[in-house]
């Protein structure tokens, strides 16, 4: 599914340069949830944008679902996300002009597919339990309620990976863990495969595998058998 092979992504700062990633090596099995840990600085948001394709490697390779993706123009990687990556960001990026479903709608909207995408974005509410909130607009939501409408958008294209920097970073526990049994039922519901980059244990022990980066590299592999 996720093939990455010596990645690595160099930034220059005046006559700095830094390395944030250094050579990672990374298969990521078909329907597999692994959760990327690390402390701050390690790479993990790095390596979490160059696998959905925001950012460009400096050297390595990154195929997903057989696609080789780091040579790929910005069309061709729009293209790409649209048609198999969902993703889901810590600040929740929900477009405030725009009601709960008419957010779900648009990724869907956007690939042409508006046939369908109504009753799409209101079966993924009423999974992730604001169907009461449909025609409520962002500012009017909870964050919490906001981030369970922005993984419901991030399902909402039907995503052979889906991935999420930090989902419950900014949320109160309760509220958190919460998110995070939403996210894991919609992922088994939907069959995708999962990337999570977190700092909560909790929700790492949840995963099928664990990664941890320090510096730029993968320095400890956590499987369900050692958790």
């Amino acid at each position: 599914m996720i093939e990455v092979r010596g990645l690595t992504k160099t930034l220059s700062s005046g006559s700095h340069t830094v390395e944030i990633l250094k050579g990672i090596d990374l298969t990521v099995k078909d329907r597999e949830v692994l959760a990327i840990e690390g402390p701050s600085g390690s790479g993990k948001s790095t390596l979490l944008g160059l696998l959905a394709g925001f950012d460009q490697p400096t050297a390595g390779s990154i195929r997903l679902d057989g696609e080789e993706i780091s040579g790929m123009g910005e069309d061709q990687l729009a293209l790409l996300r649209g048609r198999k990556i969902g993703f889901v960001f810590q600040s929740y990026n929900l477009i405030p002009t725009l009601t709960a479903e008419e957010n779900i709608m648009l990724p869907v909207e956007i690939r042409g597919q508006s046939e369908g995408a109504m009753d799409r974005a209101r079966d993924l509410l009423e999974a992730v339990g604001l169907a009461d909130r449909a025609w409520h607009y962002p500012p009017q939501l909870s964050g919490g309620e906001q981030q369970r409408v922005a993984l419901a958008r991030a399902f909402a294209g039907n995503p052979t990976i889906l991935m999420a920097d930090e989902p419950t970073g900014n949320l109160d526990s309760a509220t958190g863990r919460l998110v995070l049994d939403l996210l894991l039922k919609l992922n088994q519901r939907e069959g995708t495969t999962l990337l999570l980059v977190t700092h909560d244990p909790a929700l790492s022990r949840l995963t099928d595998r664990i990664i941890r980066l320090r510096d730029g590299r993968i320095v400890d592999e956590v499987g369900p058998q050692t958790k």
